[in-house]
């Protein structure tokens, strides 16, 4: 006897930050927890999150989320007052955070959001230690996402 199927999964991504790879080079990744309000919970749920705009920052020795929006869903609670964009708190192992203000406060690091997604029932952010691309880095990254593009655009032609 086999065992019964598990259902697909879903598509654990929430939101993503497309211009965080274009603006900076990703040094490297960290996933840490977020703090949220029961009606941020359902609005994440719903897929009503941007976080484009987000960035991190480092206050008394803890990570903060500014700038991510989660717009309120209509049928929220009359008794609570929905902020979209209030600061979120992450959530990260005390050593973790210690080792990310020093590399911080280094010269030319920030720390930015990269993703929200589901893990085990819960919502997780991805943020990524960074540094920022010059403009001629921005403008290599157009030029070669163009050339790919042609190129995809040729093999296309050439099939036809």
């Amino acid at each position: 006897m086999t065992a019964p199927k598990k259902p697909p999964l879903r598509d654990s991504r929430i939101a993503d930050n497309k211009k965080a790879a274009f603006n900076y080079h990703i040094e490297e990744r960290y996933e840490c927890g977020l703090v949220l309000q029961g009606w941020e919970v359902k609005a994440v749920r719903a897929g009503k999150v941007q976080i484009t705009e987000g960035y991190v920052v480092v206050r008394d020795g803890e990570l903060y989320l500014i700038g991510c929006l989660i717009h309120p869903l209509r049928s929220t609670s009359t008794h609570v007052s929905a902020d979209s964009a209030r600061t979120r708190k992450l959530l990260m192992h005390k050593q973790e955070i210690q080792r990310l203000i020093g590399k911080v406060e280094q010269k030319g690091y920030t720390l930015v959001p990269l993703n929200l997604h589901w893990k085990n029932g819960r919502v997780k952010c991805e943020i990524a230690l960074a540094r920022g691309k010059a403009e001629h880095d921005k403008r290599d990254t157009i030029k070669e996402r163009e050339g790919k593009r042609e190129v995809e655009r040729a093999m296309k032609q050439r099939r036809l």
